[in-house]
């Protein structure tokens, strides 16, 4: 596998994964009532306790895009 093919491979990474963050995002600032009635369907959640998981959620997944996916593709572009 040749360094643009990785750098093509993470660049699109990148993309898709900041793509479902801001996704998840727009669920939760728009949708929130509707996704708080869908999950609290299955498990017995405050209001309190839903934000805290999803806020933790989304920092731990922004924080994993970052470190796997950005700083990869960004150490490929300046290697090249």
């Amino acid at each position: 596998m040749t360094i643009e093919t990785m750098r093509a491979v993470f660049g699109w990474c990148s993309v898709i994964n900041m793509g479902l963050l801001l996704w998840w995002f727009f669920a939760i600032v728009v949708l929130h009532d509707f996704v708080y009635r869908v999950h609290t369907k299955w498990f017995k959640l405050s209001v309190e306790s839903f934000d805290k998981i999803h806020y933790a959620g989304i920092a731990f997944f922004k924080i994993v895009v970052f470190v796997f996916n950005i700083v990869p593709y960004f150490a490929l572009r300046i290697v090249e």
